[in-house]
């Protein structure tokens, strides 16, 4: 005869809770699939059947020609580097940002964290036209320069390093709290415990910090590089006009030239790019769910 334990729900009771799981999830998983996943099949669609005089057949004539367009390869090649100088210069930067937030408790640090979350709550318009004010020529660092005599910088706006700037600095609040997460799983125990073992800094956070909170880092760059390689406002504001990055580049497609072909085409292309990197998280988020 079979026992079952008192601290496991019953087998009936669970087959009973299943399908009330299952209806909670189901206006979410509909939404998604609604909003998300039947609009990127579609577009697939619409740029590999395509219609003709004859009537539809499968090409792939659009994707042939951006492989083949020199401007569209000079602008994707502008948006992979944009995404990886501003990923690197984000770890370098929001990293030791969140370590000193971990391990300092000084009133210094709550001044730091409000400073570091600030741009999350500033309008990315509104950053754009403050670094003009700012970077731009004439601007305030121009003003500054010039009167205490010294010469004008060369003014990163309308060049790959207006968005650079403008893109690292708009996601350093979401980096530091990603990676601020993953180093509450770093005890102070075990600091302590490598520090009392002559441990110094560097090898303390080679071999006891990153190891711990290397999940953190793949989840915060992965973030980053899906929003920065889709941004449009920043890149549109502050980045040259060619080339250009893809979501100034989509957006001139369908508005200025008024070919949807191309610019859903280009679309595919940014997604195929950013599901790489989203492949990353859902396998670290897997990952981590695995007992």
């Amino acid at each position: 005869m079979t026992t079952v334990d008192a601290g496991q729900p019953a087998p009936v009771a669970r087959e009973r809770r299943r399908p009330i799981g299952l209806l909670l999830v189901a206006v979410p998983v509909f939404l998604v699939i609604w909003l998300v996943i039947w609009p990127i099949i579609s577009a697939v669609i619409t740029t590999i059947w395509v219609r003709t005089p004859e009537g539809s057949a499968f090409s792939i004539e659009t994707y042939r020609f951006f492989f083949s367009d020199g401007y569209s390869l000079a602008n994707l090649s502008m948006t992979l580097w944009t995404t990886g100088v501003c990923a690197i210069l984000l770890l370098i930067v929001c990293l030791p940002i969140a370590l000193y937030l971990r391990f300092s408790d000084t009133k210094v640090a709550a001044y730091v964290q409000g400073l570091a979350i600030f741009p999350m709550f500033v309008p990315s318009i509104i950053l754009s036209f403050a670094l003009i004010r700012v970077l731009g020529p004439n601007g305030m660092v121009d003003i500054l320069l010039n009167s205490v005599g010294l010469p004008k910088i060369r003014t990163p706006y309308l060049t790959p390093w207006g968005p650079v700037i403008g893109l690292v600095w708009d996601n350093i609040p979401l980096t530091v709290l990603i990676l601020l997460s993953g180093l509450g799983s770093v005890s102070n125990q075990a600091v302590e415990a490598a520090r009392d073992v002559g441990a110094g800094r560097i090898a303390l956070l080679w071999h006891i910090i990153l190891p711990r909170i290397s999940n953190s880092i793949l989840v915060a760059i992965s973030f980053a590089v899906l929003g920065i390689f889709s941004a449009f406002t920043l890149p549109y504001i502050l980045g040259p006009a060619a080339p250009e990055m893809m979501g100034p580049f989509m957006q001139r497609t369908f508005r200025d030239l008024y070919d949807p072909q191309t610019a859903i085409t280009q679309a595919v292309i940014t997604f195929g790019f950013c599901i790489v990197f989203g492949l990353f998280y859902v396998r670290s988020v897997a990952k981590n769910r695995t007992p």
